[in-house]
């Protein structure tokens, strides 16, 4: 039976999403014809660095920016309590680790009798985020893990005032800096628990509390992999969209698309993300530059995509492709161009295809070789490097069934998989939409 939290009244959640994979930018910048890339921020830890963070003061309102303090190195008796705490229970399973999206929730003020009740918060807040497009359409690319941390108090400082103090094993505290809404963790203490899964692209930080806050940690790259961290209250159905936000700088690389008047005239070089641009939609389209595939288009947010003046922080200089995206206000749908990095993204870390077969085996000729591919994608066999007509979409069929001879000698059985959503149109973002998997047939 599920154990209830402490003093605290349970609410339904509404969306999230998560944190990851840097590498992806190349990419981006090169379908998006960018000329500059922001230089890589270097966050150390000590008390005279800082750390870049965005948060939402309500649910309404657009982000802010700060830098806090950035946490002191983990003490030996702190890194002892992290390799001795932390068991990994899987949520989600759609593949084995490397071939899928693994998403990684940690919990904080948790106690260890609530683990349980932590569980169940991540099993409630995926099935939302797996309810958001783009991730509704791609929910078999995602593995989930819940990584225990055990607090000796539940909840977590700072709700519902600024002078309640609890000791958490990630030290999550709203009034981060002065701020109410903005809930900081110690970073040092996540990546501790982060790197006991086996291969975290995304990090969430689960924060026991039903108050209204989180924050994103997008300029960190982990040891472990993942690059940034997120962080939202367990029980709040408002704080999980900044979550939602977050992922589209982690997984998207998407730029911010709301503007601060005192930001003025932006007269930089051009933007390196594929969603801010200084052209015109005239110019998009005559250059070809970015979303220009796109403009004339209506979109998932609403209205027609274009270029609409203020993006990137900027009311002027800049343009984005839609008026109001998740990427300007809680609560928005990610505009095309936004859903097309977003899948990119996605396909960046899970594949395409994947094998429920072992691969590192040799198969026999009348055995099923099985894989797992979304529904929609296109699946083409092969034997030898030659295509056949037979299996087309199959996804559990035989090497025999293929044409695979009973001559004695050995064969290769390969499936090619393609994702033919018209979601995604850049050719070179297409290029990761595309998987293979292959077999060795025994003599």
């Amino acid at each position: 039976m599920r154990r209830r939290k402490s003093g605290i009244a349970r609410r339904t959640p509404l969306k999230i999403a998560t944190a990851a994979g840097i590498a992806l930018a190349a990419t981006l910048a090169a379908t998006a014809g960018a000329t500059a890339e922001p230089d890589a921020p270097s966050h150390q830890s000590g008390a005279d660095s800082t750390q870049h963070v965005e948060y939402f003061t309500g649910p309404a309102g657009h982000p802010r920016h700060t830098e806090v303090p950035a946490p002191d190195p983990l003490t030996a008796k702190e890194r002892k309590a992290a390799a001795d705490d932390g068991t990994v229970v899987p949520i989600v399973q759609n593949g084995p680790v490397g071939s899928k999206a693994d998403v990684v929730f940690i919990g904080d003020g948790y106690t260890a009798s609530q683990q349980e009740d932590f569980h169940a918060d991540v099993r409630t807040k995926w099935a939302e985020v797996s309810a958001v497009e783009p991730y509704a359409s791609y929910k078999n690319l995602f593995n989930v893990w819940a990584v225990d941390a055990h607090s000796r108090q539940s909840g977590v400082s700072g709700d519902p005032t600024s002078d309640v103090r609890k000791d958490t094993a990630l030290g999550s505290a709203f009034y981060c800096d002065g701020i109410e809404r903005l809930l900081c963790v110690d970073t040092n203490k996540v990546e501790a628990y982060a790197s006991k899964a086996a291969d975290p692209d995304l990090v969430i930080v689960l924060s026991n509390s039903t108050k209204y806050g989180g924050a994103g940690y997008n300029d960190i790259t982990s040891p472990s992999g993942y690059d940034g961290i997120a962080t939202a209250s367990s029980d709040n159905e408002q704080s999980s969209q900044v979550v939602v936000h977050e992922t589209g700088h982690s997984l998207g690389k998407l730029a911010d698309e709301y503007v601060y008047e005192e930001y003025g005239t932006y007269t930089g070089a051009e933007p390196w993300e594929s969603n801010i641009s200084k052209l015109t939609a005239a110019q998009l389209t005559a250059q070809k530059k970015k979303w220009y595939r796109w403009i004339g288009q209506s979109s998932p947010d609403g209205g027609t995509v274009g270029a609409y003046e203020g993006g990137g922080y900027y009311p002027r200089g800049l343009y984005r492709p839609t008026d109001n995206s998740i990427m300007r206000t809680l609560g928005r749908e990610f505009n095309s161009p936004g859903r097309e990095a977003m899948i990119a993204g996605f396909h960046r870390h899970g594949s395409t295809v994947s094998a429920v077969t072992p691969t590192d085996k040799e198969v026999r000729r009348s055995q099923r070789v099985k894989v797992l591919a979304a529904k929609g994608v296109q699946l083409r066999w092969s034997v030898d490097g030659r295509s056949v007509k037979k299996g087309v979409d199959a996804r559990s069929i035989t090497p025999k069934a293929l044409g695979v001879p009973a001559d004695g000698r050995a064969h290769k059985v390969t499936v090619r998989a393609t994702d033919p959503t018209r979601a995604v149109r850049a050719p070179e973002l297409r290029k990761l939409l595309k998987g293979s998997v292959t077999w060795r047939v025994a003599r």
